[in-house]
């Protein structure tokens, strides 16, 4: 079938794309190339399909109303995987205007397109981060995410409840994945795996958070592929149980759901440090600060609900994990 894939010379993006295009899919993939993080690196993830005879390739910003609608027009899509976004949480602080245009404005062309060219399903990237000020572990689809602590996940909440006034007004099956702490070969440089790997090789001192006592589950790159596929073959509908007197946060009377994606055994910020320096051979210089701002000290993932209704579970482990991303950063820079 065809898919527009959005952020598709992203980290979750283009490995999606690789992933539907191996198995027979056709993909028109969508992504503006900014320059938030090296292009180069979004150059070289796209390079990976671009030349794929089932791949399409629009370079388009999500805030360009008359340009994404010129794409869903042209190139009708059976399905949607919207990943792209202003990403970065810490950034939000310094240019939030960013993020309404693309992670809002962006978002509702998404949805435009869908209401008007008949989607069959929209799945869309959320994030572990709209649990916010929620301190109960794991975090389960079902509690409230009334909380968020920062400006990126206020707008990724806004997601979820936008998608969910589209489900309801206009019937358009819509699955919403909260990524947890997504990490491996071609990920985000700004992100504590990649930079803790450049600093360490470097022989430069990395900045330890929380001093390093906070826990994420961190989930490998394939184990979130895999979890967005699954969630992309099976399109939702309403849930007939659904009781407006004790709203289900998960799910609805409309053709709408949630689900967590991440691994379930959450691991130590020190013991993922730990784990770098011995397959980098080298010993990091760490600087330990206090939690900042918006973080959380701890994150992990209740998968149940991804299980039960895709029957994909995350199981990439992260000493595997680790040295898969290690692997990939010297072949990548030559090192």
């Amino acid at each position: 079938m065809k898919v527009l894939v959005t952020g598709s010379a992203g980290f979750i993006g283009s490995a999606v794309t690789l992933r539907l295009l191996a198995r027979g899919d056709e993909v028109v993939g969508i992504d503006n190339l900014n320059d938030y993080y090296d292009v180069a690196l979004k150059e070289a993830r796209l390079a990976r399909h671009a030349d794929h005879p089932g791949y399409t390739h629009l370079t388009i910003d999500l805030a360009d109303r008359a340009a994404m609608e010129a794409a869903f027009a042209e190139h009708r899509p059976r399905r949607v995987v919207h990943l792209a976004a202003q990403a970065g949480v810490r950034y939000a602080a310094v240019n939030p205007h960013a993020y309404a245009a693309s992670n809002l404005t962006g978002f509702l062309h998404i949805l435009e397109g869908c209401r008007h060219h008949a989607i069959e399903h929209l799945v869309f990237a959320s994030t572990s981060s709209v649990y916010g000020a929620n301190t109960r572990t794991p975090f389960s689809e079902h509690d409230g995410t009334a909380h968020p602590l920062t400006f990126y996940a206020a707008t990724k909440k806004a997601n979820e409840m936008m998608a969910h006034a589209y489900a309801h007004l206009y019937a358009i099956p819509s699955t919403g994945l909260r990524f947890f702490t997504v990490y491996g070969p071609w990920g985000r440089p700004d992100m504590a795996p990649m930079v803790f790997t450049r600093k360490i090789l470097a022989g430069e001192p990395i900045p330890v958070f929380n001093h390093g006592r906070h826990s994420r589950s961190f989930t490998y790159i394939d184990d979130v592929v895999e979890g967005v596929v699954h969630s992309l073959d099976r399109i939702p509908t309403g849930d007939p149980s659904w009781n407006g007197e004790q709203p289900d946060p998960a799910s609805s009377a409309a053709p709408y759901r949630i689900y967590n994606i991440g691994a379930e055994q959450p691991v130590e910020l020190l013991h993922f440090i730990q784990l770098l320096e011995q397959n980098l051979g080298m010993r990091a210089q760490m600087e330990m600060l206090p939690l900042q701002a918006g973080d959380v000290p701890d994150t992990a993932a209740d998968v149940t609900d991804l299980v039960r209704d895709t029957g994909y579970r995350p199981h990439v482990d992260v000493e595997t994990g680790v040295r898969e991303l290690v692997k990939w950063y010297r072949d990548y820079h030559q090192l």
